[in-house]
């Protein structure tokens, strides 16, 4: 399939004004709902995370996840910031493994 990566044909496949879309991009406009965000990341062939987190925003689950255990969330957060990726991704997948 042939994507076409302009503001204006990416605005319309997501459902965005093409000027709105270009103002989040310059940082003089307010980044776009989570699934606006999702359906541009689905379009632009990106992680949604990255690019919520780009916005300053966290996924929806995510958030549920940390309101179950807040406390211990956000020391988990605080406590893995410092770890080295391959660490960090080796703790993923084992955790992963054991939920399987």
């Amino acid at each position: 399939m042939d994507r076409t990566f302009s503001v204006r044909q990416v605005a319309a496949r997501v459902g965005v004004e093409p000027s709105y879309l270009s103002k989040v991009e310059r940082g003089r406009e307010a980044p776009p709902s989570e699934p606006k965000i999702r359906a541009l990341a689905r379009e632009l062939n990106e992680d949604p995370d990255d690019l919520l987190a780009m916005a300053g925003k966290v996924a929806g689950d995510l958030q549920e996840v940390i309101r179950r255990r807040p406390r211990l969330m956000a020391q988990l957060i605080r406590e893995v910031q410092t770890i080295p990726d391959t660490s960090l991704r080796q703790l993923v997948t084992s955790a992963r493994r054991k939920q399987n």
